[in-house]
């Protein structure tokens, strides 16, 4: 296997990443990705920092990969997609400076070691207050027409 050069640039980057403050990770983000950092915790931006240091050494995922490990049709607009089927799928929301992870299951959803019916219960567990499961952690309307598909008709 040839030598990687890249990996010892790429290794005292990602350690410098923990070192960092939030004000220094925002403007590292604004040099790597070129627009505004998200209002995120310090370690979600770590992490994303981190992957995107590594995607500029290596090269990032093609998007066939991309759709498959995030469980996307080839064509969205013709295949309807039925996340709950997608077992194994992790949803990730950031919610009073807490990354908060839930995964599909069969039969529902598991957040820190509970099996839940919904995303709703879900999020009223992380919030205490009633939302919107799908909106809550940011995913599509799933079978309801969207506004601009109202106003095609």
């Amino acid at each position: 296997m040839p030598e990687d050069r890249n990996r010892n640039s790429v290794l005292r980057q990602l350690a410098a990443l923990q070192q960092m403050s939030l004000h220094d990770l925002q403007e590292k983000w604004r040099d790597l990705y070129g627009s505004e950092p998200p209002n995120y915790s310090q370690q979600f931006l770590i992490r994303q920092l981190a992957y995107r240091v590594q995607e500029l050494f290596y090269g990032g995922l093609e998007t066939d990969t991309q759709r498959k490990l995030l469980g996307r049709p080839q064509n969205p607009a013709e295949v309807k997609r039925n996340f709950a089927s997608a077992i194994g799928t992790r949803f990730l929301r950031v919610w009073g400076d807490q990354e908060h992870e839930v995964t599909v299951v069969d039969g529902g959803f598991v957040y820190k070691g509970q099996k839940f019916g919904s995303l709703s219960a879900v999020a009223r567990k992380i919030t205490g207050a009633h939302w919107n499961g799908r909106k809550f952690f940011g995913l599509p309307r799933s079978d309801r027409k969207t506004r601009s598909d109202k106003k095609k008709k």
